[in-house]
């Protein structure tokens, strides 16, 4: 009878230590994976670029990886993005920056695969330069706007076809609609106004086929222009040094440099709302 208690707190020992062990065995199996990864693909938003500056570290993609490394350490961004990028270089390459696999969508396609199980986010976003290129202070030229929407919406289907297939079910994968920094006409007068209309429309129309694409192939979508108000002519709201404006052209003025420096950049409010839309929609 003397001999239980001690044999109790043997088993009890015992028990302790293989508790103890298995947890250590847990904790280093969990260290020893390595890192993790975000990629990103895009254009000049996805680098970051501010006028004066060129491209920074400052960009929406730039403030989400901060977000998501704040809950996983180890998570390394891959920052594909190129200035000036549309469906056709990312997809066919040529434009502003060159990748040893050709392409942009190459260099991330290699990537995702070499690192199957490891990357966590991919984000996207891509299509405004191809609108861009129709408008101008005079008006938008519908013709090529119609063109471009109807390569925007073959280019992208390939484009988040082969992304899913080089990446598998692992990674969260997220594309964003735009905001229309041509709302900034509006404050030029009565022709600026109406050509403000029709840009919305326009943005409108590529935003539809950006997010049903997104859609069908499974990735998220971060409503941007919604975060933008960029339908929003109504309510008005007071613009400092201007006077009532539409919502959605205050939105354009205070986060983008389109009202002070004619440049459709976000600006770094306007790269942070970029990020918290993602956010929104992404795990970390």
């Amino acid at each position: 009878m003397r001999t239980r208690p001690r044999t109790l707190l043997v088993a009890l020992f015992s028990a302790a230590l293989l508790l103890v062990g298995g947890a250590t065995s847990a904790g280093a199996a969990a260290g020893g994976q390595g890192p993790t990864y975000y990629v990103s693909l895009g254009d000049s938003l996805a680098r970051g670029y501010m006028p004066g500056q060129g491209d920074t570290d400052q960009g929406y993609t730039d403030l989400l990886y901060n977000a998501l490394k704040a809950k996983d350490p180890g998570l390394q961004h891959v920052k594909l993005g190129c200035s000036g990028a549309t469906t056709s270089t990312l997809l066919n390459g040529g434009g502003r920056c060159a990748y040893p696999e050709g392409t942009q969508l190459a260099a991330a396609e290699k990537f995702l695969r070499e690192h199957r199980g490891k990357v966590r986010f991919v984000t996207l976003d891509i299509g405004a330069n191809d609108v861009a290129r129709c408008a101008a202070p005079s008006g938008i030229d519908m013709r090529c706007a119609s063109d471009s929407l109807h390569t925007v919406g073959t280019n992208l289907t390939a484009i988040l076809k082969r992304l899913r297939a080089a990446g598998g079910a692992g990674p969260q994968y997220a594309g964003m609609t735009y905001y229309d920094p041509f709302l900034a006409a509006w404050l030029t007068g009565a022709n600026g106004q109406q050509l403000a209309y029709l840009s919305e429309f326009v943005q409108e129309l590529l935003n539809g086929v950006i997010s049903t694409d997104l859609r069908t192939r499974g990735f998220a979508v971060a409503d941007v222009a919604g975060a933008f108000s960029t339908r929003a002519f109504t309510p008005t709201v007071p613009l400092p040094g201007v006077g009532q404006v539409p919502l959605n052209v205050a939105r354009i003025c205070q986060w983008t440099f389109m009202c002070t420096r004619q440049d459709i950049h976000a600006n770094p409010v306007g790269y942070q709302v970029l990020a918290d839309t993602f956010a929104g929609v992404l795990t970390p």
